[in-house]
């Protein structure tokens, strides 16, 4: 598969249209998700996407075949992302926490956001809480398994400012998560007329 990739970017490189449609439909579901996570929104996901691809062909003579593809690919779109909320100045970005299994998805389809649980919920909206930077960060570790090496690449931080912002982004979650325990507590709570099996 990567040597296909590889023989594809070459293709692409060399003018080949059809090669780099390859890419594209290989690549656009991890694309579409990091776009979708970071900017809270169908449309302009769609759009960061096919910015980001737009990005990519016009820089392919410089990506670095010794790097992955994908990683290479996902920093693009961090970056559109990153500088796309900074224009909006919207501190308030909803991500959309997905079970791991969902990262495929090309979008989230409106079953599967009714079934998100309240801790889910809970857990989207303190990530949509954290800073720009360490969301980004957080997203490309935990969502796209990025090393510490890549984030710093893709945000253009060192490795000890990225493990700075993943301990401080850890830190504040967990802290807002213990903060908001007793509210989901209540809720789950069995209502005194209930049943003992529901």
């Amino acid at each position: 598969m990567i040597n296909q990739e590889l023989e594809w970017i070459q293709q692409a490189r060399m003018g080949d249209e059809q090669a780099f449609t390859l890419l594209v439909e290989r690549f656009q579901s991890p694309v579409y998700n990091l776009c979708y996570r970071m900017l809270g929104n169908e449309q302009e996901a769609e759009d960061g996407a096919q910015e980001t691809f737009w990005r990519a062909y016009q820089n392919l003579q410089r990506f670095d075949p010794q790097r992955s593809f994908i990683t290479w690919l996902l920093s693009i779109a961090a970056h559109y992302c990153i500088d796309e909320s900074r224009k909006r100045r919207d501190s308030n970005i909803d991500l959309e926490l997905l079970p791991e299994d969902s990262l495929t998805d090309l979008a989230p389809l409106p079953e599967k956001q009714a079934a998100l649980s309240e801790e889910q919920r809970l857990l989207r909206d303190l990530l949509g809480r954290l800073s720009l930077q360490d969301r980004s960060a957080v997203i490309l570790r935990y969502w796209y398994d990025f090393s510490e090496e890549e984030i710093a690449r893709s945000l253009s931080l060192t490795v000890s400012a990225v493990k700075s912002r993943l301990h401080r982004a850890r830190l504040q979650l967990a802290k807002s998560y213990q903060e908001a325990q007793p509210e989901i507590n209540l809720k789950k709570e069995r209502m005194p007329h209930e049943s003992p099996a529901f």
